[in-house]
């Protein structure tokens, strides 16, 4: 390299003009350099030991690309959504339409409730109608490919979270559209007399861990690929808008009683009589953009509604369903003393209205600390950082402190949760303590969940939760409901949505307030008839409002069924007579999805090998029909439709970044100018793209500009002298 003293040696000969051009590159230069020295002198102190500096991990789009024009297939959605009594069965149609002039193959990332039991796929081509089968899922990805290479339509649909899945079609002719249509059927969900539906519209942008961290020593690179592969897709650049991704929705809602005080606190609805008991609800703007979840709420216009029975007989065997809500009323007395730890999520996915909707939450609940409560704030994005080394007392000092370190909290890095979980869930109290002295352990989660390891964290509850209780925040307009519920249910807490900054007041209040003590804990089911196999198998603490939901499976469906427990310090039980059921078609599917989810939870717990659990979860996805981890729906068209030796052209359709998100604070600014693969790639080309991840390799690109610099004061320096000789 040319020493800086040399080059000003030989500008002292030069012209003014050419003085002035190499002295601006020289100044170039030298801050290049500086600024070289100075960042390698950080990197060295704060780099892992392993040099890596992309090993914090990969934000969500590694290989996939930010599209900024509209892709070649155009996807348009609608959902037909139909409730009756405590289930809500949803047609999806999804329309895929080539606007180009080739044949394409397209794929789509869509969101699903997490408890959503997929069930049905039909592929709809002019005025044909392929049904689709269920089939182990490399068999149905082989079915899937055969009939691609052949020219033949073909339509996939596959789990890549139980909140997330793949529709893919294949072979798509110029100007064409193609329908594919899934079927699932979800649980309403009851808390305090509110019912609530809630469909999710987009697939938050994921953040992928590194391949290997101090927690995680042996995530292995297939892994992290494998993550990479399943949870991420295109994101729309923010210039793209509301004409990408239309969705419209029309809810037909039959409760079963008169419903009251109907509302969708994130979109606007039309609401018609369709009957005494009976509403239709529409989207007011006719379509909106998938880029939040759309919520539909509504109570009984009479008193609210404490059981629910319903039944189904399918194959020889009966199901059950029954919802028992506890009396709402709190232990007498004044609420024994808690140890509560706030963890709060300040990575770039929460970066705009979800930052301060968070920041706004954890000073409420500092608000709501009593002196005799004990109290601890963990922030974490890819770093974390503890505000005491252990819980304090919530003296008017500490909680002010914590006010201050909450104020102080910007949204930048990546979402490294697993070792926030891990500090929290430590707990400092003896064992062998005296119950006055232990209290109530909580754990409460701020966050969006927008993370791919979501099996991390439910196994490290497993093993370490001990007498925590952990309870899940989602915050923002989209956040991986998924993550939240088992997170929670693993923790024996409860999981609370706030959707948007209004809502923090009142969600947050009704969290608190059902915090203060467990209505109901140390239940218990037993059945005096026929053997009854339910689910969940180990049951969890209720707090007010909140009903146990009791899916069971019996050879022939008899007798009682009896829920015991405590409720503060006295005994309580209920009891239903089982032959009160009502018929229902939607108990099996509800029953075998809640099975599969038991049978993931133990394996992350450890309790179950990989193997076994396989087997067993696609036992039940061939047997109930249903798409899971180990299961797939395929549907063929016989008719091949591409001509022999037409190219087919593949296109990973863009998602729209969640409302309320920023997409600088999200990628620094980089993301928005990287290059999109081309309108129209060949299959795989697009594959070739790499954008930005959390950690770049920017001293690389240091190097290269002061390497490019000093190359070009040698060309000036060579033109000055050849000008001179002439």
């Amino acid at each position: 390299m040319m020493e800086p003293v040399m080059v000003l040696s030989r500008i002292s000969f030069l012209s003014g003009r050419s003085r002035c051009r190499i002295a601006l590159a020289l100044a170039l230069l030298l801050a290049v350099v500086g600024g070289t020295l100075l960042a390698g002198r950080l990197q060295a102190e704060d780099a892992p030991s392993d040099g890596d500096a992309i090993g914090s991990g990969t934000l969500l789009l590694s290989g996939k690309g930010v599209a900024e024009s509209l892709p070649a297939v155009r996807l348009g959605t609608d959902m037909d959504v139909t409730v009756s009594g405590p289930v809500a069965r949803v047609r999806v149609t999804q329309a895929f339409r080539n606007t180009s002039d080739r044949w394409m193959e397209a794929t789509y990332l869509y969101p699903l409730p997490e408890d959503g039991a997929v069930d049905s796929l039909k592929m709809v081509v002019g005025d044909r109608v392929i049904v689709g089968h269920i089939k182990r899922r490399a068999e149905a990805r082989e079915i899937y490919e055969k009939a691609r290479e052949r020219g033949q339509k073909a339509g996939l649909v596959e789990a890549e979270r139980p909140n997330m899945f793949r529709n893919s079609v294949a072979n798509v002719g110029p100007g064409e559209t193609v329908l594919i249509q899934i079927e699932y059927q979800a649980p309403v969900r009851q808390v305090s007399g509110e019912f609530a539906l809630r469909l999710p519209l987009v697939v938050g942008p994921r953040y992928v861990p590194a391949k290997a961290t101090a927690e995680n020593p042996a995530r292995p690179e297939a892994a992290v690929a494998k993550d990479i592969d399943e949870v991420t897709a295109p994101l729309a650049a923010p210039a793209l808008g509301k004409g990408l991704n239309p969705v419209s929705i029309t809810v037909h809602l039959a409760p079963g009683f008169v419903p009251a005080n109907l509302i969708s606190p994130y979109h606007r609805i039309a609401v018609s009589d369709d009957g005494a008991q009976a509403r239709t609800i529409r989207l007011a703007d006719g379509t909106v953009p998938a880029d939040r979840d759309f919520e539909l709420r509504w109570r009984s216009a009479s008193a609210d509604p404490t059981l629910s029975l319903f039944r189904q007989a399918l194959d020889g065997k009966d199901y059950v369903m029954a919802s028992i809500v506890p009396p709402a009323r709190l232990p007498q007395g004044k609420a024994p003393p808690r140890e509560m730890v706030f963890v709060i999520d300040n990575s770039g996915s929460m970066g705009g209205q979800s930052m301060d909707a968070a920041k706004e939450s954890l000073r409420h609940a500092l608000d709501t600390l009593r002196p005799e409560d004990r109290f601890n704030v963990i922030r974490f994005d890819d770093t974390m950082t503890q505000l005491f080394e252990q819980s304090v007392p919530a003296t008017p000092e500490q909680i002010a402190t914590a006010r201050r370190f909450t104020e102080g909290l910007e949204a930048n890095g990546g979402t490294e949760m697993l070792p926030a979980l891990k500090a929290a869930l430590v707990d400092s109290t003896p064992g062998d303590a005296p119950n006055n002295e232990r209290g109530v352990r909580q754990v409460i989660f701020l966050t969006d969940g927008d993370l791919s390891n979501e099996k991390d964290m439910m196994a490290e509850i497993a093993a370490h939760g001990g007498r925590s209780r952990v309870f899940m925040v989602g915050i923002g307009s989209a956040p991986n409901t998924f993550l939240m519920r088992r997170m929670a249910e693993a923790g024996r807490g409860t999981y609370t949505n706030i959707g948007d900054g209004t809502e923090v007041n009142a969600k947050m209040t009704a969290l608190l307030d059902r915090l203060k003590a467990p209505v109901a804990r140390d239940l218990t089911v037993t059945v005096d008839g026929a053997p009854l196999d339910f689910t969940p198998r180990h049951l969890p603490d209720l707090y007010a409002g909140e009903p146990l939901v009791l899916l069971g499976q019996a050879q022939n469906l008899s007798g009682r069924l009896t829920v015991s427990g405590m409720i503060g310090d006295k005994p309580w039980s209920q009891t239903v007579d089982l032959s009160a059921a009502v018929d229902s078609p939607a108990v099996a599917r509800l029953w075998a999805n809640r099975r599969v989810a038991e049978i993931e939870a133990a394996r992350a717990a450890g309790e179950t090998e990989d193997d076994q659990a396989d087997g067993q979860i696609a036992e039940l996805g061939l047997a109930y029909s249903l798409v899971t981890s180990q299961t797939s729906l395929v549907a063929v068209d016989e008719t091949p439709t591409r001509p022999a030796g037409a190219r087919l052209t593949r296109e990973e359709l863009p998602l729209l970044l969640p409302a309320g998100w920023d997409f600088d604070t999200l990628f620094n600014g980089a993301a928005a100018h990287a290059t999109p693969p081309a309108a129209g790639a060949e299959a795989g080309e697009a594959d070739a793209i790499t954008l930005p991840r959390t950690a770049t390799g920017y001293m690389a690109l240091v190097e290269k500009g002061g390497l490019a610099l000093l190359l070009g004061v040698a060309l000036l320096l060579a033109g000055t002298r050849r000008k001179a000789r002439a």
